[in-house]
Parts: C-alpha cells; sequence; structure tokens
C-alpha cells in the first residue's frame, strides 16, 4: 500500500524538480535560485531520484536532508534503501542504458550509509497537497510503475489509467506532478492537468548543458533553465571514476543513449 503524506495547503510560487542525480552542483545551484525567488525549503517539491548518475551522492543526500523539503520516493531512493542490486530504472535488459547504470549504481550503492538509507526509505510513495484551490498529487514515474516511462507522446489512454489508479488511492484532484523521464513537459487530459518537471542533475536530451525545474504559480506552470558548475560537476564524477559517458552527456547535453525513449523522440 502507497506511503502518502499530506502537505496542506500551500500559498504562492511552488518549486517542483526532479531527479538531482547525485548532481550536487546543480542542487546548490537551483536552491541559490529558490533562496532569490522567496521560495522557502516546505515549498520545493522533489519528484525523487536524488541519487543517480553523478559523483556526490552522499553530500547530496545530505543537502536535501537538511534542507529539510518534501521528496516523493523514486526507484532510486527506493532499492538504495534496500541496497538492492540495481537501479530499479525501469532499462530493458541488455540496453547500453542498462550497462551503463551498472557502474553508478554500485559507486552509490558502496558509499551511501545506514542513515543515509534510513533517509531514503523514509520518503513517501505519494505526497499530496493544495495550491490556488486545486488539489494536486506527486508521484515518481506512474502510479501503477515507480519506474514507468510517461513521455510526452505517450498515448492519453495510458495517463487516463494511471489518472484512474491515483484516483482510487487518493480521492479527486486536479493535477499530477511526475518525474522519472528527465523530460520535462505539461500535458491536459480532459481537465486534468499532468506536469513532469524535468531533472536537475542532467540535461533533457536536448543539446544544451542547463536542466530545467518548474515554478508553479496561480497562472499555472512555468518552466525554467537552470545553469550551473557543469565543469565542477564533471570532475567530481571523474574522481569518483565515474566515466561512463554521463560526465560527457553533462556538457553536451545529449544523453549517451537513447534506447530508452521512443523511437518518435530520438535524434
Amino acid at each position: 500500500m502507497a506511503k502518502v503524506r499530506d502537505l496542506g495547503v500551500l500559498e504562492g510560487d511552488l518549486l517542483l524538480f526532479g531527479g538531482p542525480y547525485s548532481n550536487l552542483q546543480a542542487l546548490r545551484a537551483m536552491m541559490e535560485w529558490a533562496d532569490k525567488a522567496h521560495i522557502p525549503p516546505q515549498r520545493r517539491i522533489c519528484t525523487g531520484d536524488v541519487v543517480a548518475y553523478c559523483g556526490d551522492p552522499v553530500a547530496s543526500i545530505a543537502l536535501m536532508q537538511n534542507s529539510g523539503g518534501p521528496v516523493v520516493a523514486g526507484n532510486c531512493e527506493i532499492q538504495l534503501a534496500q541496497t538492492a542490486d540495481d537501479c530499479g530504472c525501469g532499462f530493458k535488459a541488455g540496453t547500453l542504458c542498462s550497462t551503463l547504470s551498472v557502474e553508478w549504481y554500485g559507486f552509490a550503492n558502496s558509499h551511501l550509509s545506514g542513515a543515509d538509507r534510513q533517509w531514503l526509505g523514509e520518503c513517501p510513495d505519494r505526497l499530496t497537497f493544495r495550491h490556488n484551490n486545486k488539489r494536486y498529487v506527486v508521484i515518481h514515474g506512474a502510479a501503477g510503475d515507480v519506474s514507468r516511462y510517461i513521455w510526452p507522446i505517450t498515448p492519453e489512454d495510458d495517463f487516463w489509467h494511471e489518472i484512474s489508479l491515483l484516483q482510487e488511492e487518493i480521492g479527486a484532484f486536479d493535477g499530477v506532478i511526475a518525474g522519472h523521464s528527465g523530460i520535462p513537459f505539461e500535458r491536459w487530459i480532459d481537465g486534468f492537468h499532468w506536469i513532469n518537471a524535468g531533472a536537475i542533475g542532467m540535461p533533457p536530451h536536448d543539446g544544451l548543458p542547463e536542466t530545467t525545474f518548474v515554478v508553479l504559480s496561480e497562472d499555472g506552470p512555468r518552466f525554467e533553465r537552470l545553469r550551473y558548475d557543469v565543469d565542477g560537476a564533471v570532475r567530481a564524477m571523474e574522481k569518483a571514476g565515474l566515466q561512463q559517458g554521463y560526465q560527457d552527456s553533462l556538457k553536451s547535453g545529449y544523453w549517451p543513449s537513447e534506447d530508452v525513449l521512443p523511437k518518435a523522440m530520438r535524434r
């Protein structure tokens, strides 16, 4: 049964972000942006995967934990909390994405403490809140599968299936905030608003080194680009021995493999 945490009524602008991915430089830059925008930690909502591809898993957990902002459990939180053998990212066996995940997951898994795993294991599966007279639910990938990829071009029936599952769990709501895919987008499904904030730890495969987050205001979602110390993040990965291709992605803006993407979204 899904663990649900209700954040109550949130007023003012909200910062929605996903996938810090152990990219401490990006996480710090986003926190600094939020400070300047006067968005406090309790209104900075993370869709999960604090730890993944980059070089600072322990420091990234510490920064998130110390900030006190709400985090929903992604597949990486779930797997690392259990000291599982793999990231549970939903990559098909034998694909390049599956192969590349072995190195970074092993590095992160070997460096986390028991306290780190406890914090990851305490993240709820769902967050709910009200904002601007609307009720939202925050998930990681999909309602039926935490590691399912929901894309901008996913068929409408699939969105409806996920919305129906969430309605059975938590009752009526107006919008979904999700992550996992790393691609920011919004879709309207017959009055339901589905928002994916993307990932701040890795570019959204568009050829630019910046990453993405969302500001949700009374006017709706605004997609923001995040500039940060890319070179510093690359050096941290190299120091950690993580040179499987994702360090190049931080600079090029393109993922090391497209096999996780639908064919229509590949270059």
